[in-house]
């Protein structure tokens, strides 16, 4: 994910609701139970940990029960102290006591009880990067010390590595705008940090790679997903069968989530959005323009994806009366700059969320060069009735102005390729009129109907209208 691509907004639950789904979480629940369990008899060893004879208490505490269990209660301490739910207070007597964050948990904000949930997760997300437990004892040489070139292992390099991954599961995320549909299989997602763009067939070893890749992230995604971050269905076991091994299930081999599915939960989008923020990117979530101008509405939904700037749009409105919202809007959408045509559209596209009040608002700027043509298009699609004829200028003035806007938000899409055809097709002589368009964007707006269209003498016509609008306006 670049750090110069801006951020689609997400949608984020309310810090009441997120706060409940961070207390219900296995990982901190089991932490914050331990840390009430802890006293004066609590021994711990030299890096915080729970000692060996304690464990088994502490899993007993915790209901765990299987081989894991005694692994599991030491990492739900582990968790306790990294969260500040425990302070062990004098490292000679290992003497622990609850921490202040366990008063958070309790009795706190829904804010302080997730910035407890935010210091777990970081945790987690340093522990998921490191190698696995046997490895490290293998790399260890005499002396105690890990010999760190046999893992080939890149601590910064594997940190970078699932911090790519969980960026690119936030953007999935914010596409996804709240519907929770977005599950993506584990190999679409090592893919998509190993595969260099416009590789068509990658190689075997690009495809070893990502093999490699996806059972790492099997292991750490198993690591993140009890604090709450993901929804993780792992590879399935008949996969990791050896050759010559008879699975223990038929494989269905049509079926790609055998090889994991993963996604965010509203609380991992809300944690997601946090450490980017934290990371200096600017991670916009819908709602946030409420309390904004008109001007700032259009400008900043202008590029959000559809449902993402309708919700944010109603919100705006609905603080708002909507004669007075709809003035508000046709105000912020004049202008002669590069994004006006862009805001244009927005306005026209809030103006269909107010509805029949805005109709007074839409005869008022009727005789407007810049609006006159919208408000046309929006009484007439709303039934009004009297709307008076466009004059010719204004109509050729609105068709450069609406291809301009869709020039800026989709470049050169498939559906305005087919309205650049549609154009040229339905207006007889359209570029003799066009290239006199009294638009900022007129030059541009012919020059891509020349790089658009597909009839060569088409084209070749366009550009030379092209040429005539860039030399009128002395460009």
């Amino acid at each position: 994910m670049s750090d110069s691509s801006p951020l689609p907004p997400v949608r984020l639950r309310s810090e009441a609701e997120l706060a409940r789904d961070a207390l219900a979480t296995p990982l901190l629940s089991r932490a914050a139970r331990l840390a009430r369990w802890a006293g004066p008899d609590t021994r711990v060893g030299a890096g915080g940990e729970l000692v060996e004879e304690q464990l088994p208490a502490a899993a007993e505490l915790l209901e765990l029960t299987g081989e894991d269990a005694v692994a599991c209660a030491g990492e739900a301490w582990r968790i306790a102290v990294d969260a500040g739910l425990v302070e062990i207070v004098d490292e000679e007597q290992d003497t622990v006591t609850p921490g202040a964050a366990l008063a958070q948990l309790t009795s706190g904000s829904p804010q302080e009880v997730l910035g407890v949930w935010l210091e777990a997760l970081e945790a987690l997300i340093a522990d998921a990067s490191v190698p696995d437990l046997d490895d490290l004892v293998d790399a260890m040489e005499e002396g105690g010390e890990i010999d760190f070139s046999s893992l080939d292992w890149d601590p910064e390099a594997e940190a970078d590595f699932l911090d790519g991954v969980l960026g690119n599961l936030y953007l999935v995320s914010a596409d996804d705008e709240g519907r929770g549909e977005g599950q993506v299989p584990l190999p679409a997602l090592a893919a998509s940090m190993i595969v260099p763009d416009g590789m068509g067939n990658p190689s075997n070893a690009v495809l070893e790679e990502v093999s490699d890749a996806v059972m790492r992230l099997d292991d750490q995604f198993r690591i993140l997903e009890p604090i709450g971050l993901i929804d993780f269905q792992p590879v399935d076991e008949a996969l990791m069968a050896e050759p010559g091994e008879e699975p223990p299930a038929p494989v269905d081999e049509s079926d790609i989530s055998r090889y994991g599915m993963v996604r965010l939960t509203p609380l991992g989008r809300y944690g997601m959005r946090m450490r980017l923020l934290e990371a200096g990117m600017t991670a916009p979530v819908v709602g946030e323009l409420t309390d904004k101008g008109a001007d700032v509405l259009l400008d900043g939904t202008s590029v959000f994806p559809p449902g993402a700037a309708q919700a944010e749009t109603e919100l705006w409105l609905a603080g708002r009366e909507p004669l007075a919202a709809a003035r508000e809007l046709l105000a912020a959408a004049r202008g002669t700059d590069a994004g006006a045509p862009l805001r244009r559209l927005s306005c026209q596209q809030a103006l269909t969320l107010v509805g029949a009040e805005a109709e007074s608002a839409l005869r008022e700027v009727l005789d407007d060069a810049e609006l006159g043509g919208l408000a046309r298009v929006w009484l007439t699609e709303h039934g009004a009735a009297d709307v008076p004829a466009p004059p010719e200028s204004m109509v050729f003035w609105l068709t450069i102005d609406t291809v301009a806007a869709q020039l800026s938000a989709e470049g050169n899409s498939a559906e305005l390729r087919a309205l650049v055809e549609g154009l040229a097709a339905q207006h007889s002589g359209f570029f003799a009129t066009a290239w006199r368009v009294d638009h900022p964007a007129t030059p541009e707006v012919l020059e891509a109907m020349g790089r658009l269209h597909p009839d060569k003498k088409v084209a070749k016509e366009a550009r030379k209208a092209a040429f005539k609008a860039r030399s009128q306006q002395g460009g």
